[in-house]
């Protein structure tokens, strides 16, 4: 499957998922800008065959190489971002819960989720769009996101794209991340002030800011329920002291980042 396929068909989910983000997108093009996508994230669960290593797979065996990885300790998660040297490509950026360091209860039910799951429907690229390879009911997922919104999240969705992100240092008609946050604002898009609305700073070579995540009505086993699905974010990138541009990420934003499928 071409790269081209593999991002429309992950795109085509997650916009399903965050209509929004579609939206934003629309209204870009519209101002003239064209869209670029500077990484795209995934969750996953630190188990056998749920983890990071499948998911990064699909992306290494075309030439994507690991460039950085990430502690969040109150969290509990551990990430890595991948890079391909033709530029346009975006990055990727995959986490993982740490289960392991989770109560016993949390343990516990996703042992029960990951023994549903048919190693065959995570199988090579199918993993990037397999959404929730596991039955789970309503009263399962809040349990999970009382001790960790991650954790509610994952298993209400499971493996698809948590959020694209717009590549601010692309856009022709704004100056900075704020023009953009304003134009969103005044257009009632909600966004996550968690740590502020810009998290990171020049000073950290790079500057986020995301919506809050769209509320979607998910079937669960026990009923249909409104819950936080996906959000779209937005990246400026500034120059390091050798004139490039910084390709990381910085955990502290992140980690404010992360709640943006937090409940609201």
């Amino acid at each position: 499957m071409s790269f081209d396929q593999i991002f429309d068909d992950m795109w085509n989910q997650y916009i399903q998922l965050n209509p929004k983000a579609h939206e934003i997108h629309s209204l870009l093009e519209k101002r003239g800008d064209k869209v670029i996508n500077d990484h795209v994230a995934y969750r996953s669960l630190r188990m056998s065959g749920l983890g990071i290593d499948p998911i990064a797979k699909v992306f290494e065996d075309r030439g994507y190489k690991r460039a950085g990885e990430y502690n969040f300790e109150l969290k509990k998660l551990y990430a890595v971002h991948l890079e391909h040297e033709n530029k346009s490509l975006p990055k990727i950026f995959i986490s993982e819960l740490l289960v392991e360091e989770f109560s016993l209860d949390l343990q516990n039910i996703f042992n029960k989720l990951a023994n549903q799951v048919n190693p065959e429907s995570l199988k090579g690229e199918k993993i990037l769009t397999a959404g929730r390879p596991w039955k789970v009911s309503h009263e399962e997922y809040k349990l999970l996101s009382e001790e960790s919104e991650y954790a509610g999240w994952l298993a209400a969705f499971g493996y698809c794209a948590n959020h694209f992100t717009v590549d601010v240092n692309e856009l022709k008609s704004f100056k900075s991340l704020e023009d953009v946050n304003a134009f969103l604002i005044n257009r009632e898009f909600v966004m996550n002030e968690s740590g502020g609305i810009i998290k990171g700073s020049k000073e950290v070579f790079l500057e986020q800011s995301s919506t809050m995540a769209h509320k979607l009505v998910v079937d669960f086993e026990d009923g249909s329920h409104r819950i936080p699905s996906c959000y779209y974010e937005f990246a400026k990138r500034h120059e390091l002291p050798d004139g490039s541009l910084y390709q990381g990420f910085v955990t502290g934003s992140a980690d404010k980042i992360f709640e943006s499928t937090n409940k609201y």
